[in-house]
């Protein structure tokens, strides 16, 4: 396998790839591009000055801080509302930005919310957040249920703006907090619909993109929202990097207090080297979506689905929805089959049983249990997910490697 995987070897292939197992699994991380890391080096020799200096040291990476800004902007339409700097906010964090957006709006001075509605599949950072605002500051949280594909029924929603529970208050003002893709199955949320709802009735519109942003085309305006988060690792920059578009005039409390960074909302001094990796990997996606990217890796995930149902007729079955997902993302469950006992029995892969955050935990996903599976069904269920380096080759042989263990 190993001499196999090498001859499809791409020469802008990142070197973690090389002569390892075939990797199908980019929804936990990506490798970081080589361009991606090329752009960031200076910052961490020659350029090393803080961004915030006067004086010549800082001049560079200012400029790169602000460039990097303005094209994580441009990868999601932020520069078309008008926004000086595109309304980018660098965090650490795909989980911080969500702290920012969700605590940030609750806590905001000019105009406090006390009520979060969000859905029952929304990433664990969403998830736990409402709960530890709820605990420390009694905001209220209404989740909403998703249906078998894993969506939310804009009805669902508007039943809760126009007819608020009994725990609700006159004067309550609320956030709405709904992913734009699922990380589990990949299932894509009607987020322009809910936004137009929600705006309908006051509320302010918080978006998790962390898996979708780079892989599907994203505009803020088209979306309407107000707040939206964007992942560095999810896009093949480094860990530790992400940012948060703000809408302008947007009132949020800071998430870290001190200096005057980040218009005040993330105090710290910047990470240059990481912030001009994000930017220049917003680059490369932009450019990779304009490019057919998104249509290249739906061929392969639907080669890969095909592929194991031919392989294991009648016990392959899709989690999620056929058409509404992420071009990259096939989440099956196989019949009679446990998914981490079979991703143990096949080493030359690198899949999940899950999201990323939930590894080594034997027990249902709590995502497709909110979309009614069974216990069986959600223990059996397999995710791979496809990338910029995913070949023919590879999802050919991971559906061999799979089926082979199955049986």
């Amino acid at each position: 396998m190993t001499a196999a995987r090498r001859l499809q070897n791409r020469s802008d292939e990142p070197e973690g790839l090389v002569g390892r197992p075939v990797y199908l699994d980019y929804n936990a991380t990506t490798p970081v591009d080589p361009r991606v890391t090329e752009a960031a080096l200076p910052f961490l020799t020659r350029e090393f000055g803080n961004p915030s200096s006067a004086h010549a040291f800082g001049l560079t990476p200012h400029q790169a801080v602000e460039q990097a800004r303005l094209d994580v902007a441009e990868l999601v339409g932020g520069r078309r509302r008008g926004e000086p700097t595109g309304g980018v906010v660098f965090t650490g964090s795909g989980s911080e930005a969500n702290l920012l957006a969700l605590r940030g709006s609750v806590l905001a001075p000019s105009m406090p919310r006390s009520h979060i509605i969000t859905q029952a599949t929304e990433h664990p950072a969403v998830l736990a957040t409402c709960e530890a605002l709820a605990r420390h500051h009694g905001t209220r949280v209404s989740v909403l249920p998703v249906g078998p594909d894993g969506r939310v029924e804009a009805a669902l929603l508007e039943q809760l703006l126009e007819h608020p529970d009994s725990g609700a208050t006159a004067a309550e003002r609320t956030i709405v907090s709904v992913m734009a893709a699922n990380n589990e199955t990949g299932a894509l949320q009607p987020i322009g619909e809910l936004a137009a709802l929600a705006h309908a009735y006051g509320a302010l519109v918080h978006c998790d993109a962390a898996q979708a942003a780079g892989k599907i085309p994203l505009d803020v305006d088209d979306l309407d929202v107000d707040l939206l988060t964007i992942v560095g690792h999810k896009m093949y920059a480094p860990k530790g990097i992400a940012a948060l578009y703000v809408r302008d005039g947007l009132d949020l409390e800071p998430v870290v207090y001190g200096g005057g960074q980040e218009e005040g909302r993330r105090a710290g001094t910047e990470s240059v080297a990481l912030i001009a990796a994000l930017g220049t990997a917003a680059r490369l996606a932009a450019d990779d979506l304009a490019h057919g990217a998104g249509e290249r890796l739906a061929a392969l995930r639907d080669r890969l689905h095909l592929a194991l149902e031919r392989r294991l007729p009648g016990d392959v079955r899709l989690n999620g929805p056929v058409v509404e997902r992420l071009p990259n993302t096939l989440n099956v469950s196989i019949t009679g089959v446990v998914a981490h006992e079979l991703l143990a029995a096949v080493p030359t892969l690198a899949a999940s049983t899950g999201s990323a955050c939930h590894s080594g935990q034997h027990t249902p996903s709590p995502v497709l249990t909110a979309m009614g599976a069974d216990r069986e069904r959600a223990l059996g269920a397999v995710r791979l997910s496809l990338g910029r380096w995913t070949t023919a080759g590879d999802v050919d042989f991971a559906a061999d490697e799979i089926a082979g263990a199955a049986r």
